[in-house]
């Protein structure tokens, strides 16, 4: 599947081999989110999941900054949290708004997801990168959760995310006192989890993400679906779950005899997802 750059106004959207690379494109707003990309993103991701050549995931930012949250300076609910003057009628019943619903584009994609963070990632911009299942970083990566500073509590996941990433006490220093942390910082509390040089940062996170895209597509799918499951679940639950992850794994019979064929031969496994 090709993508065209024509269907986005704020990201990009390109496919190397099994990993496709989503680059939010408003590097003068250092990538906040508007209006155009709340509608860009849903339709790029829903484009990733349904592309049965992509694997993996990347998704880092244009120029300077990865993503500095929500645009405060551009018009509508993003900047005055009031409605626009014309909005329909499935907007005013929707009890999420955009910001439940972005949360819920990230965690609702079964392929990993690597950020790359390449500048701050800032309120919303920070809850993204949190969604992401794991986060490489260079020395210009920055956090900072901004929301207490707007006379706000957390929204777009950033409640749910950081003290699964980070555990109860440190999520509640970073949301109480709204202070900047540095790629150094990030990377020993784990908000990273690789730390490289600024001008390998893209290269370094592809060869990640053809770490993860190398193994049975199937079950690289269900492993992501199990593990956010079960991070919620007890422990029978939990096991029921696994079980049936494997059942999807397990369809893709085709795979299952390459993992069995490649391991006797002693080569690495060529994975077709059928």
């Amino acid at each position: 599947m090709a993508y065209d750059a024509s269907d986005y106004e704020t990201i990009t959207l390109e496919r190397r081999g099994n990993v496709a690379i989503l680059t939010l494109n408003r590097p003068d707003r250092l990538n906040a989110i508007n209006r155009a990309m709340m509608a860009d993103l849903p339709a790029a991701i829903a484009a990733v999941k349904a592309d049965d050549e992509v694997r993996v995931l990347v998704v880092t930012g244009a120029g300077r900054g990865f993503c500095a949250g929500a645009d405060l300076m551009g018009a509508g609910p993003v900047a005055t949290g009031q409605p626009p003057v014309q909005v329909s009628q499935d907007e005013r019943l929707d009890e999420m708004g955009w910001v439940g619903r972005w949360a819920m584009m990230w965690a609702g994609l079964d392929k990993p997801v690597i950020g790359a963070i390449n500048g701050v990632a800032a309120g919303a911009g920070m809850s993204t990168a949190l969604a992401c299942d794991v986060r490489i970083g260079s020395e210009n990566a920055r956090f900072k959760s901004v929301f207490i500073e707007r006379s706000l509590s957390p929204d777009s996941g950033l409640s749910f995310f950081l003290p699964r990433v980070v555990g109860y006490a440190a999520a509640a220093d970073l949301i109480f006192t709204s202070r900047a942390v540095g790629a150094e910082e990030a990377r020993s509390l784990g908000l990273l989890n690789r730390l490289v040089p600024a001008a390998e940062l893209l290269d370094a996170a592809l060869a990640y993400a053809e770490e993860m895209a190398r193994w049975p597509p199937m079950a690289l799918r269900s492993s992501k679906r199990v593990l956010q499951h079960n991070i919620e679940a007890g422990l029978e639950e939990a096991l029921r779950y696994e079980t049936a992850g494997l059942a999807y794994a397990r369809k893709a019979a085709g795979d299952v005899k390459e993992s069995r064929d490649s391991f006797l031969e002693k080569r690495p496994g060529v994975y077709t997802g059928t």
